[in-house]
């Protein structure tokens, strides 16, 4: 089978037209259509209805336009791979991140990975939203919890856990809990809790315990939660690492951790990519350095 006549068959079902595919490959008209009617024979199939006024895609063309698509852009993307290898990476980067990255200090290590390759722009969208990365079009994804998508490449970072932290001031002002049970009489800030309350399950020495607490708080970032609890409204369950390395940089006081032998397994952080994308240059790079940069940070925090 001859690949340009799959190559004229897409344009002329993404221009709708036979004109619109000819003025974009340089091609007379007369030769497009005739190079569609070549296809089909070959196939054996009709993928076009030819009216006056419009192309229809028959139910065998869609089918086959759909893969044809996917494996056209394939190559595209493969070309533009081997064309790039071993230049210098450059070009957008579009990554998503959760907006409670402020806690890994997010911004320094992009700072640091475009001061190693100036002629890489990288364009940042932090959203506690879920985002699509094919439909929406990012080339990366800084992912926390369960991967779902098995479409998805996943490097891994790490996984953390969640303790309970106070302000000192508040337990002066509160006291201090002793069991996990007396965190019902106490202020708690939820974390996407529901109606002023939530049921907080933690693993301790005898195994996985449950008490529901409430509290005057509810947020759905991770970082204003720890900002609230350095503020004093309540105790709260945080991520251990992003309170090390907030109290490590000076940005916060350290909360003190209150019941050190309950906590709860947190997500796993993953570095996820489209599996149906060939990565550039640049994207590799900054993949690649994303992950070492966490990695590092991970283990040393």
């Amino acid at each position: 089978m001859d690949l340009n006549h799959v190559v004229v068959f897409a344009r002329v079902v993404e221009h709708a037209s036979f004109t619109g595919a000819a003025k974009q490959l340089g091609l007379p008209k007369s030769s497009v259509s005739r190079t569609v009617t070549r296809l089909e024979d070959e196939l054996g199939v009709r993928l076009l209805h030819r009216t006056t006024r419009k192309l229809h895609l028959t139910e065998a063309g869609l089918a086959y336009y759909e893969r044809a698509r996917v494996a056209l852009t394939g190559l595209e993307e493969a070309a533009s791979a081997a064309t790039n290898l071993g230049a210098e990476p450059r070009g957008t980067v579009r990554m998503s991140a959760p907006s409670d990255m402020g806690s890994l200090h997010f911004g320094e290590m992009v700072a640091r990975f475009l001061r190693k390759y100036p002629l890489v722009h990288v364009e940042i969208s932090l959203t506690s939203r879920y985002v699509d990365l094919v439909a929406e079009g990012f080339d990366l994804a800084l992912r926390a919890g369960r991967l779902a998508d098995s479409s998805l490449v996943a490097r891994k970072i790490g996984v953390d856990s969640l303790g309970l932290f106070a302000s000192p001031g508040y337990l002066r002002r509160r006291g201090r809990p002793k069991t996990l049970a007396e965190l019902a009489n106490h202020d708690c800030i939820l974390f996407r809790g529901s109606h002023g309350k939530s049921e907080w399950q933690l693993t301790g020495p005898r195994g996985v315990e449950r008490v529901t607490v409430r509290g005057p708080l509810n947020a759905d970032e991770m970082g204003f939660v720890q900002q609230a609890v350095a503020a004093g409204v309540g105790i709260a369950l945080l991520p251990t690492l992003g309170v090390r390395l907030t109290a490590a940089r000076g940005t916060a006081p350290m909360p003190v951790r209150l019941l050190p032998e309950y906590s709860v397994t947190g997500n796993g952080l993953n570095v996820v990519s489209p599996s149906t994308r060939l990565p550039s240059a640049s994207v590799s790079a900054f993949r690649d350095f994303l992950v070492a940069e966490l990695t590092e940070l991970w283990n040393s925090a």
